[in-house]
């Protein structure tokens, strides 16, 4: 259950006013909760964390910095080193290059990965991808998107961890700051490839963190902008609004109320009128994911089934929540900023993508900072401080081998394939500007300077000037390594394409005038 234990009474909340000074982080516990006994627990007796004082307003900074400063360098080593080894693929780095490149050229975002001429903002709405453009403009490579997110990623640290030094002290932000920044989600993300959810990472962490220490404007105003980041997140920002309005004061309610209608509008928006607008076939793709959402009309008792078990079945989808909860130690249940989490679950778990289930990919990213804001509210009540931040930092360190970052570890990542070099000259016999088709993962090392599809997806431009496969390794994806060989091969005999090299699996086509 989310919100206030079931232990405290159940009086109605006070009208508290507002306040200033150092106490402000524990304001979200007097405003959403009922009173509770004032008196500290032991483990409160001394300060933020037994044994220290606790620390003045405007404590945390150098830890909070000298935190972001390590994750931000640990981030981008992995991921640079991922695209270096030609382990980041089309599906997705590709793609977002593609548009931070229409906006740096002063043009509309144009996704050639997902259709000749196809316009990206009639697949995802994220406009805020042009706050890029002038660093590609600079830096025209993929390698400016990869760095770009592990400093978004790594901002997310700062507003964490000093709220909880500024409530528990030391010893807490730490727990905080690096049990986000080596967070499972995190760390999948950064491993698989650039996502425009980065974004969101950074404002849900200070929006969350401002709703947590009583200032509900600047919540409010780090939360709108997460309208322009993806188009499911406007429901996030209603939860934000919520959270604001429960506060009992009237401008907050206010303020909270708008927050709301602007994240309901602003997504039902998106999804229903704007991106539909760009599509070239006039609809929002996702939809037909979402039973009940789409075209297809299932009948009332099959929908009603979807949305009650099917939201917890199968196992996966529980076992998600349980990996997302362990992060905090579940300590983060006792908080209601937990409640910003939901939107974002419920549309995964009531998708038909399994992808979507599970804790591959980047799709739990954005929970992070909702998780973490919420392990630090929820460390402001009375409670075993030390177990709890104990929990937290167990789970970190269990959980740090099964995901990529885990990888900055493994003599196999500073090494690097020998057969890489020849792709490397393979690719270079492809002229600027040029139209090509691509195996996944030799995708993005073209995107910055070619027009650039995948090799065998359906809907790629069919008659690429220049065709470029991995037949030694395919990947599998998107088609079947068999299939890939075979297609492969029925492009070199067909007449219309001349092999121009084959070296070490690596084969370059060149389309006959």
């Amino acid at each position: 259950m989310l919100g206030a234990p079931a232990h405290r009474a159940a009086s109605a909340a006070p009208v508290i006013r507002r306040t200033k000074g150092p106490d402000m982080p524990t304001r979200l516990t007097a405003l959403l909760s009922p009173s509770r006994p004032s008196r500290p627990s032991r483990d409160d007796a001394a300060g933020p964390v037994a044994g220290t004082a606790r620390p003045a307003r405007g404590a945390g900074w150098a830890t909070a910095l000298s935190l972001a400063l390590v994750c931000f360098v640990t981030y981008a080593a992995l991921s640079v080193r991922l695209h270096q080894r030609m382990l980041t693929t089309g599906y997705d780095l590709g793609i977002f290059e593609q548009a931070v490149r229409s906006y740096a050229h002063g043009h509309l975002p144009v996704a050639e990965l997902k259709g000749p001429g196809f316009p990206l903002l009639g697949d995802h709405f994220s406009p805020v991808l042009a706050l890029l453009a002038p660093l590609y403009r600079v830096w025209p490579a993929p390698v400016t998107l990869l760095v770009a997110q592990a400093a978004l990623f790594a901002v997310a640290v700062i507003p964490l961890a000093r709220w909880a030094e500024e409530v528990r002290g030391r010893r807490a932000a730490l727990v905080v700051g690096l049990g986000y920044g080596a967070s499972w989600g995190v760390a999948q993300a950064v491993g698989f490839d650039f996502h425009e959810v980065c974004f969101a990472v950074p404002l849900l962490a200070l929006s969350l963190t401002a709703v947590g220490r009583g200032r509900a404007r600047a919540a409010a105003l780090w939360a709108l902008p997460l309208l322009l980041v993806k188009e499911d997140l406007g429901l996030t920002v209603a939860v934000v609004g919520l959270l604001i309005a429960r506060t009992g004061e009237r401008d907050d309610r206010r303020r909270g109320g708008a927050l709301v209608l602007a994240g309901v509008l602003g997504s039902f928006l998106e999804m229903l009128v704007v991106i539909p607008a760009f599509n070239p076939g006039g609809t929002f793709a996702y939809s037909s994911s979402v039973p009940g959402a789409g075209s297809a009309t299932p009948g009332a008792g099959e929908l009603l089934l979807h949305y009650t078990v099917g939201l917890v079945t199968p196992d996966t989808k529980a076992q998600t929540v349980l990996a997302l909860l362990s992060v905090t130690g579940f300590l983060a249940v006792r908080s209601p900023l937990l409640w910003a989490a939901l939107p974002t679950l419920l549309w995964r778990f009531a998708s038909d993508n399994q992808a979507y289930w599970g804790t591959g990919y980047h799709y739990s990213a954005v929970l992070m900072p909702v998780l973490f804001a919420a392990f630090v509210d929820a460390l402001t009540r009375p409670g075993p401080v030390r177990y709890a931040l104990a929990a937290s930092a167990a789970v970190t360190v269990l959980l740090l081998p099964q995901f990529p970052l885990w990888q900055l570890t493994q003599p196999a990542t500073w090494h690097t394939d020998s057969r890489l070099a020849s792709a490397r000259r393979l690719m270079d016999r492809i002229p600027d500007g040029a139209t090509v088709a691509a195996s996944n993962r030799l995708v993005p090392q073209l995107t910055n300077r070619a027009r650039v599809s995948v090799f065998g997806l359906g809907g790629s431009r069919p008659d690429a000037e220049w065709i470029i496969d991995d037949s030694a390794q395919p990947q599998g994806w998107p088609i079947a390594p068999d299939d890939d060989r075979r297609l492969l091969s029925e492009v070199r005999n067909n007449g219309r394409y001349r092999t121009v090299a084959d070296q070490d699996g690596y084969v370059l086509l060149q389309r006959r005038p």
